[in-house]
């Protein structure tokens, strides 16, 4: 008995627990030590909020979600909010960027945070003189040099400004925004109106330029989107998760039933996956990636998604004959989707963007030659190479595929456009093209993640 009466007591407690949450002033101090975490240790955000949490068990899941959507937000307008608040460059940036975050993100007030910070032990110190000033709007961002309206790192600005010309400002504030929750509806259980139909009450609409597409827009503040991975729609193998710019460079590699395709950057297999529903299951996709672990994903949603025709290959081990050996030159179509920077999803990842630096950049040049180099002796002759980034700079996109084709006479530059032409339309949102060939999808122009996209074939005779 005293046992039972001993879990009784824990499950109360428990219980309790979950219906008490902490006060706004203490979810305000976390994320400021969070942040600070974050920037004076150049800790990864999901690893400081989960550490944190470790650290303060007593805090619920609500909790941690406000406490993680403040942070979060904070980091994607961290240079703008630190100018408006007029902020050093030292240490101790969590406290601006929140109080700044707090108002200009959250509706807060200067006098709403005070009364907060009053009625919560855990509060932060109070508000400032010089605090309250800038709360109150002392500084006009539109006085702020560009890369800080655009929230863009200041030694990135001059490449970032090189890509989108006049644009650039609207292009980096467009990254700036919560970004949605997109869908893939798998063609091979289901269809995008019976998906609709299923989602109808978390808000799932129709995205404007994937066919296959559904939309779950992010909210604002306290708001979360769905944990769709506990839905049965998700489980079934119904929708994948994939932003709907993945999925259009997906569709645009325009596979075909019968055909044999190799994804030689498969990752966890978003793509791949993509690709399987365009050919019916019909042909051969190949996955292959560098690093082992980041296939294994791949093996449990193939089979979920009622994928039979994927072939997952394992980088080769020492001693052992590569697996792609017997795929080259056979290849119909080979998509190489580089390791690149990611500044296309920096809407999700609001922390690469600062951790980002010049050294990294390089290294990723360097990997996306060599994997171009790989990857095109496993096209046929007359066969198609696509190159794919989640980049936004032209560097990691036209800057390696012209290089590319002046060391490789055998390949030649195509137009994508008119596959999206022919696969999306001409009457919706278009993405940017610098030499009306290569695409490069944007949340400005396509409302989605970023994405450069450009096909190459193979010539058949030199």
């Amino acid at each position: 008995m005293s046992m039972m009466w001993q879990l009784r007591g824990n499950l109360q407690i428990i219980q309790n627990r979950n219906n008490q949450h902490m006060k706004l002033g203490g979810r305000i101090q976390a994320a400021i030590e969070v942040l600070d975490d974050i920037l004076e240790q150049h800790t990864p955000a999901a690893h400081a909020l989960r550490d944190w949490g470790k650290a303060h068990r007593f805090a619920g899941s609500k909790d941690r979600a406000a406490i993680g959507g403040i942070v979060f937000d904070a980091l994607r307008r961290k240079s703008s909010t630190l100018w408006r608040m007029d902020a050093g460059t030292d240490t101790g940036l969590g406290r601006p960027l929140v109080l700044g975050t707090m108002v200009w993100g959250w509706g807060e007030t200067v006098e709403t945070l005070e009364a907060a910070f009053a009625d919560d032990g855990h509060s932060p110190v109070p508000l400032t003189k010089a605090e309250k000033t800038s709360l109150s709007g002392a500084r006009d961002l539109s006085m702020a040099p560009d890369w800080i309206r655009a929230d863009i790192p200041e030694w990135l600005w001059p490449a970032f400004e090189n890509n989108f010309a006049e644009n650039a400002v609207a292009e980096g504030r467009a990254l700036l925004a919560r970004p949605p929750l997109d869908l893939r509806v798998n063609g091979l259980k289901s269809d995008r109106a019976n998906v609709l139909a299923k989602l109808k009450n978390i808000g799932g609409t129709a995205c404007e330029l994937s066919p296959h597409g559904v939309r779950i827009k992010a909210g604002t503040g306290l708001d979360r989107l769905p944990n769709i991975q506990a839905d049965p729609v998700f489980l079934t193998g119904e929708v994948e998760i994939q932003d709907e710019g993945s999925q259009i460079v997906s569709l645009l590699v325009d596979a075909k039933p019968g055909e044999r395709v190799l994804d030689y950057c498969a990752g966890g297999g978003g793509k791949t996956l993509a690709l399987v529903a365009d050919m019916n299951n019909e042909g051969t996709i190949y996955a292959y990636d560098i690093d082992k672990r980041r296939l294994a994903p791949l093996y449990a949603r193939a089979a979920r998604a009622g994928a039979n025709n994927v072939e997952i290959i394992q980088p080769s081990q020492k001693g052992e004959k590569p697996g792609l050996g017997k795929l080259r030159g056979t290849m119909d179509r080979v998509l190489v989707d580089a390791p690149c920077t990611g500044s296309g999803t920096w809407r999700r990842k609001p922390d690469a963007k600062w951790r980002l630096s010049l050294a990294t950049l390089e290294v990723r040049l360097a990997e996306q030659k060599t994997v171009l180099e790989q990857a095109k002796q496993y096209v046929r002759l007359g066969g198609l190479l696509f190159y794919v980034t989640c980049s936004l700079l032209a560097e990691e996109n036209e800057g390696q595929i012209y290089p590319f084709l002046e060391d490789n006479p055998d390949f030649e530059l195509l137009s994508a456009g008119e596959v999206w032409e022919d696969k999306i339309g001409v009457d919706k949102p278009m993405p940017w093209s610098e030499d009306g060939c290569t695409l490069t999808l944007s949340p400005a122009s396509t409302n989605t993640d970023g994405f450069f996209f450009a096909v190459l074939q193979r010539k058949t005779a030199s």
